[in-house]
């Protein structure tokens, strides 16, 4: 009986693994805007539907880190759903406080820019696999707006 339950698992495993599934990328990263309380920055992620009918996104998760300290976190709950056999585009928006730039002084200092890493889990529910992750991860610079940007 136990040789029948391992195949029967192998066998799903298998199958399973082989389902075509949703791919993603981190299109764009770009300062949204400057607030009283922060900056807010704006992730664009692309997502490819395969399936013929549209796929509920459950949440999205997503961390920022500079000079390999996490400067923002946060989740994005029910943010709608994928697009049937489509590329549906999502906005990803990351707000990091004042007090937080500051203490990055030491990176923005001589070229006026924050290295970082962007991390972002798309979680999604597949039909009969059930929650699936996308995890997705970018690395760049945010260059600061200058006074003459600011009020320009």
């Amino acid at each position: 009986m136990s040789e029948l339950l391992e195949k029967a698992k192998n066998y799903i495993a298998e199958k399973v693994g082989n389902f075509p599934k949703p791919e993603a990328s981190i299109s764009d990263v770009d300062i949204k805007g400057l607030r009283s309380d922060g900056m807010e920055y704006l992730a664009k992620v692309e997502v490819k539907n395969p399936y013929s009918t549209s796929i509920p996104i459950c949440e999205i998760k997503y961390t920022l880190k500079s000079s390999n300290r996490e400067i923002a976190s946060g989740t994005i709950p029910d943010p709608g759903s994928l697009k049937a056999s489509d590329i549906t585009m999502l906005d990803v928006p990351v707000k990091v406080a004042h007090s937080i730039l500051l203490s990055l002084a030491r990176d923005i200092g001589t070229d006026w820019d924050i290295d970082y890493q962007l991390d972002i889990y798309l979680i999604i529910d597949l039909p009969v696999i059930g929650n699936f992750t996308i995890p997705l991860s970018q690395k760049g610079e945010f260059k600061l707006p200058t006074f003459s940007d600011i009020f320009a």
